[in-house]
C-alpha cells in the first residue's frame, strides 16, 4: 500500500510539473467587454484543460506598447495576444486594407465580407509568418473626437489632430487638412490638457472609458473606418501542443457572435449615456458623410500601394464580398 501511495503521489507531482505555462499579452482596459473576453478565456482554458494549462494574464499593458506584443509572439515569449489591426500591419502589411476609409457601409456588410471573404485569406498570410489567426476582435467603427465639433472635413482643417502609428490614420488626417500629430495612446489625455492636440479618432469605447471624453467632449459618428483587433497565437508553439491542449487553446475564446454582440452593446450603451458621461454625440447627414468620402477617396490607392504584395488581391476579395452582399440584400 505504501508503494502504491508513493506511486500515486509521484504521478500527481509529475502531472503538476508537466502543466503547460501559457502567457497572454494585451493592452486591455478594465471594466470593459475586452477585459471580460480575456477573463472568460482564462477561465475556459484552465477549466477545460483540467489544470493541464496554467494561464499568466498580462493583458492590461504590463508588457508595454503594442509592438512588444508583436515581438513577444514572434520570439516565443508570449503565446497568445490581442493585436490591433494597426500594429498587425508590421507583420502582415496587407492588414492595412482593412483601414481603407469607408470600406464598409455597416456592420452587417462588414460581418459578411470579413467572415466569408477575408478571414481565410488573412489566415494564410499570417500562417506564413508563424502566426495563427484565431479570431477577429472587433473594436467598432472609427469616430472623430474633438474639443469643438467637427462635422465636415472643413472643420478639421488646421486642427492639431492626433494620429496613431497606423499609416491610414496619418493619411486620413492629411486628407482633410489637419495638422498631423503622431502620439502614442497613453499620451492622448495629457496632450489634450496641454493643448498639443485638439482632435483625433478612435472607437467609441476607448473614447468614453479612458478619459478622452473629459478633455475632448465632442464625438462625431463619421464611422469612416472599421477597426478590428486580432486574437493571435504563435503557430509553431501551438502546433507542438498535445492535441487535447491545442483544442483547448483554439476553442476557449468567446464565440465570434458573442464577441461582436458584447462590443456593439457596449458601444451603443456608451453613446446612449453621453449626457451622463459629459460628452456630446454628433450624427451627420448623408451629404456630410459624402463630403468625408470625397475628401478621403485618394487614400485607397496610397494604402494599397503600401499594403504588401497581396494588398490588391485582398482589396479585390473585399469588393467581391461587397458585391455578393449587395446582391443578397436585393433578393
Amino acid at each position: 500500500m505504501k508503494v502504491l501511495a508513493a506511486l500515486c503521489l509521484a504521478l500527481v507531482s509529475a502531472s503538476a510539473l508537466a502543466a503547460i505555462e501559457v502567457t497572454a499579452g494585451g493592452t486591455g482596459t478594465r471594466n470593459t467587454r475586452g477585459e471580460e473576453k480575456w477573463l472568460t478565456y482564462e477561465k475556459n482554458v484552465e477549466a477545460r484543460s483540467a489544470g493541464a494549462i496554467n494561464m499568466t494574464m498580462l493583458v492590461y499593458g504590463e508588457l508595454g506598447v503594442e509592438e512588444n506584443l508583436v515581438s513577444g509572439i514572434r520570439r516565443g515569449r508570449i503565446h497568445v495576444a490581442n493585436w490591433s489591426g494597426a500594429v498587425a500591419t508590421t507583420v502582415v502589411p496587407e492588414t492595412a486594407v482593412l483601414y481603407v476609409p469607408f470600406l464598409f457601409d455597416d456592420v452587417a456588410e462588414s460581418d459578411f465580407v470579413m467572415d466569408n471573404y477575408l478571414f481565410d485569406a488573412y489566415s494564410k498570410l499570417y500562417a506564413d509568418k508563424d502566426v495563427h489567426l484565431l479570431m477577429w476582435d472587433e473594436i467598432g467603427f472609427g469616430k472623430i473626437w474633438s474639443k469643438t465639433p467637427i462635422l465636415v472635413p472643413a472643420d478639421a482643417k488646421g486642427k492639431r489632430f492626433r494620429v496613431s502609428a497606423n499609416e491610414a490614420s496619418k493619411l486620413f488626417a492629411e486628407s482633410v487638412g489637419a495638422d498631423v500629430i503622431p502620439l502614442g495612446f497613453a499620451d492622448i489625455i495629457s496632450s489634450l490638457q496641454t493643448g498639443l492636440i485638439e482632435a483625433g479618432e478612435t472607437g467609441a469605447v476607448l473614447y468614453a472609458r479612458t478619459g478622452i471624453s473629459e478633455a475632448a467632449p465632442h464625438i462625431t459618428n463619421t464611422d469612416h473606418n472599421f477597426a478590428t483587433s486580432l486574437i493571435v497565437l504563435r503557430k509553431s508553439w501551438l502546433d507542438r501542443l498535445p492535441p487535447e491542449q491545442k483544442k483547448v487553446m483554439l476553442e476557449s475564446w468567446v464565440s465570434l457572435e458573442q464577441s461582436r454582440q458584447w462590443v456593439r452593446e457596449e458601444v451603443a450603451g456608451d453613446l446612449a449615456t453621453a449626457g451622463q458621461r459629459g460628452f456630446t454625440v454628433h450624427e451627420i447627414t448623408k451629404e456630410q458623410r459624402d463630403q468625408w468620402r470625397q475628401a478621403t477617396s485618394a487614400i485607397t490607392r496610397r494604402l494599397l500601394d503600401q499594403a504588401g504584395p497581396d494588398g490588391q488581391r485582398i482589396w479585390d476579395l473585399a469588393q467581391q464580398g461587397k458585391k455578393e452582399y449587395a446582391a443578397r440584400k436585393t433578393k
